[in-house]
């Protein structure tokens, strides 16, 4: 009698302790799950943590110029003026509001200090960049973690700019020099004033220090003429 309740029992233990099993077997599955899942977000999180804080704006701006320019080619397939068709989509409230925007971005205001000068230029040279955003995506699918910059990045050697690129930037700044060879005027030269430079770039950058530094080194600077500077 007991033999056969002992036959009994064995089957049934044995189904329960296979659920058992495969019941850990499956939680195991999914710890393994969650934390890769975990771990991808916290590789996710670090790669924006890196990021510029307008980088999101950035990456929407060049989004929207994308489309803008699949609108304009599509406009001129079918023959239409892109600004009208444009033009067409915007209400007057907004066409008003734009408008002001517009008036008041980036306005010159003359010649403050060199600061707001550069700060100018470079607002004009980032807004003449036209991104490749093919070329992008696919640099970063090549580069993989490299691609994100980091503090002990260098750049030296990760990245080899094309060389239409080099001569965007090589025609822009003889452009730039063009352009301040163009507003540059030669100052009348006094024969009585001190030589104090080896040729005309040192001599203006002689005149730029002494203009902002020359009421605190007045006194030195007779000193060291005398011979008495201690």
């Amino acid at each position: 009698m007991s033999e056969k309740n002992d036959d009994e029992a064995g089957p049934s233990t044995s189904k329960s302790k296979f659920s058992r099993l495969q019941r850990l077997r499956d939680l195991e599955l999914k710890m393994n799950e969650a934390r890769k899942l975990n771990h991808q977000e916290v590789v996710e999180e670090d790669k924006r943590s890196k990021l510029p804080a307008n980088f999101e704006q950035k990456r929407k701006r060049v989004e929207w110029e994308e489309e803008q320019d699949k609108k304009r080619k599509e406009a001129e397939s079918a023959g239409e003026e892109f600004d009208r068709v444009k033009l067409l989509e915007v209400g007057a409230d907004e066409a008003e509001k734009w408008e002001r925007k517009k008036k008041k971005k980036n306005p010159d205001q003359g010649f403050s200090d060199y600061e707001a000068a550069t700060f100018r230029q470079y607002q004009r040279l980032t807004k003449e960049m036209k991104p490749d955003m093919n070329n992008y995506k696919q640099q970063r699918e090549k580069a993989g973690e490299e691609f994100y910059a980091t503090r002990d990045t260098l750049g030296l050697n990760q990245w080899k700019d094309k060389p239409e690129y080099v001569d965007r930037m090589v025609d822009d700044l003889e452009k730039q020099i063009k352009k301040r060879e163009k507003y540059s005027r030669r100052r009348t030269f006094d024969e009585d004033a001190d030589i104090d430079y080896i040729n005309e770039r040192n001599m203006k950058f002689n005149k730029k220090l002494e203009r902002f530094y020359g009421t605190y080194t007045a006194e030195i600077k007779q000193n060291l003429e005398r011979g008495t500077a201690v």
